[in-house]
């Protein structure tokens, strides 16, 4: 039976890109996500942070590409005729910035629910319990809602 929510925004929902990390599952908020390419060239950066490597040239215009692997603590794997590039805009100190993020899969934009909100548990965990927003289900999987913004500062 349908509950005539089809097609509505529902009030507890928020609208999601989904992507996959080797066996996790990840939900950005589709609000952050600019596109959605292809890999591209990378060129590495000399002193840079760990889990920011590299910068990408998307349309002419320098990104930083974020290896959220690394921020994790996940292990490294080569890039499959999966992997995507996840170009997001969040705010450091202020100032809106584009930074791409890989992604070994991208699945959907889809709507998750934010009333059947999970407590992060404390233990047991790959990431830091400030990196996670919260953790909710999609199709009868956990996945983890990002804090990109804490991830990426």
């Amino acid at each position: 039976m349908n509950d005539g929510l089809a097609g509505e925004h529902r009030a507890d929902a928020m609208q999601v890109v989904m992507i996959g990390l080797g066996e996790e599952k990840f939900a950005l908020d589709a609000g952050l996500v600019r596109e959605i390419i292809d890999p591209v060239p990378v060129t590495k950066v000399a002193g840079a942070r760990s889990f920011v490597p590299s910068v990408i040239n998307v349309r002419g215009n320098v990104i930083p590409l974020a290896d959220l692997r690394i921020r994790f603590g996940m292990p490294q794997t080569e890039d499959s005729a999966d992997t995507r590039i996840v170009v997001i805009e969040i705010e450091i100190d202020g100032e809106p910035v584009l930074v791409g993020v890989t992604a070994d899969k991208v699945y959907e934009v889809t709507e998750i629910s934010q009333t059947d909100v999970q407590q992060t548990p404390r233990v047991g965990m790959h990431w830091k319990p400030e990196f996670i927003r919260f953790i909710t289900k999609w199709r009868e999987e956990f996945v983890i809602v990002p804090n990109m913004e804490r991830i990426l500062n």
